[in-house]
């Protein structure tokens, strides 16, 4: 009789050995990220409530969320307090826009492990997207656990920032790079903030780290091409500008922008090309860009150009009574005849009597007269 026992005993051990061989090559399949042979795998184990969780991350890897949190929740139900289960679980449902109950699942976390920094951050994220101030009392909570949290100091630091509370932003953006000096989320919010202060030249700096580091954005190249003009630094604001432009290239405001800049650096040549690129992409009221224009062609001694141009202008804005006083003093230029120079600016005086141009119009007629009273001497 005694071969029963041994019998039974051998089967036990043989079909414990064959469920080891499935877990392991269920296993291994998922290491290798064969992620549905895995899931097969981990189904054709007897014992499911041992597999049930890693069936739920296989479903994860495949972007299958509906059924993976169906087998994270049998998995909770055999063991509900399994703090590892239940955090995948809550991440989960906030990832898949489930925050009441991802927040309920948090709140169990927290009855597991009060003091864990990540819990009150994740929390945090699934309040904020439910459009609740209160999650930055969650992502205060995961700080003061963990004072190096760099997630946690980016959403405080942030959310001051948008309160345009700098000196409190600064302080968070500061501590977290005590710890990581090159987190490249803080360090852009460092730049903003010496930004909105029209701080341009601290701005620069922190805006040149980012590319440094090998971060690229048009963001990031516009607005330190903004510090560069701001400080008169006209090529590397050009630089930067094209920079940006390769990430919108039909930009007529950074087009335009360009062509400004080229004008401060007296390059008239290329600040008309890139006005003009501008003025024909751009399908709303002119009247300043027009006016640019001109002012470049005047500077190449165009001045016919320049008449048509600000004509154009005035017709973009009738009101804009510089673009009418630039009309004149270009015809002053370009025509000869003093009395239909003088004609000219004694109509725009009448017309304009209160405007601040009408004095120099004043002055330039004294200048007309006195110059053909001199010709009428010779």
């Amino acid at each position: 009789m005694r071969i029963f026992p041994v019998l039974l005993f051998l089967i036990i051990i043989f079909k414990t050995e064959a469920q080891s061989s499935v877990l392991n090559r269920a296993d291994s399949l998922y290491i290798n990220g064969n992620y549905s042979k895995a899931i097969e795998a981990y189904k054709a184990y007897d014992d499911q409530t041992e597999v049930n969780d890693r069936i739920a991350k296989a479903y994860v890897a495949i972007g299958n969320y509906d059924a993976a949190l169906q087998y994270y929740k049998m998995s909770l139900e055999a063991n509900p307090r399994n703090g590892l289960v239940l955090y995948e679980y809550a991440k989960l449902l906030s990832k898949t826009k489930k925050f009441e109950a991802s927040i309920e699942a948090f709140n169990n976390l927290m009855n597991i492990d009060y003091r864990n920094p990540n819990y009150h951050y994740e929390m945090g994220l699934a309040i904020e997207r439910m459009d609740d101030s209160t999650a930055i009392n969650r992502y205060r909570s995961a700080y003061d656990l963990d004072p190096t949290h760099q997630k946690a100091i980016f959403k405080i630091a942030k959310h001051y920032l948008q309160k345009r509370n700098h000196s409190y932003a600064e302080k968070y953006i500061d501590k977290g790079l005590e710890s990581y000096e090159n987190n490249v989320e803080l360090i852009s919010l460092k730049a903003q903030s010496y930004y909105l202060q029209d701080y341009y030249t601290k701005a620069r700096d922190w805006f040149q780290k980012l590319i440094d580091l090998g971060e690229s954005s048009e963001f990031i190249h516009e607005k330190l091409s903004l510090c560069h003009g701001q400080n008169s630094d006209y090529e590397l604001a050009i630089e930067q500008r094209k920079r940006a432009l390769k990430y919108n290239p039909y930009n007529a405001n950074v087009i335009f922008v360009i062509g400004t800049y080229y004008k401060r650096l007296q390059n008239y040549t290329e600040a008309e090309k890139y006005i003009r690129q501008a003025l024909a992409m751009k399908d709303v009221p002119l009247d300043y860009e027009y006016q640019e224009l001109g002012v470049v062609l005047n500077w190449q001694n165009k001045h016919k150009e320049a008449i048509e141009v600000f004509e154009k202008s005035q017709k973009e804005n009738p009101q804009n009574i510089q673009t009418a006083f630039f009309i004149i003093t270009t015809k002053d230029k370009y025509y000869a005849d003093i009395d239909t120079k003088i004609k000219l600016y004694e109509d725009f005086k009448e017309k304009h009597k209160e405007s601040f141009y009408s004095k120099f119009a004043a002055r330039r007629i004294s200048e007309l007269k006195e110059e053909k009273f001199l010709k009428a001497q010779d």
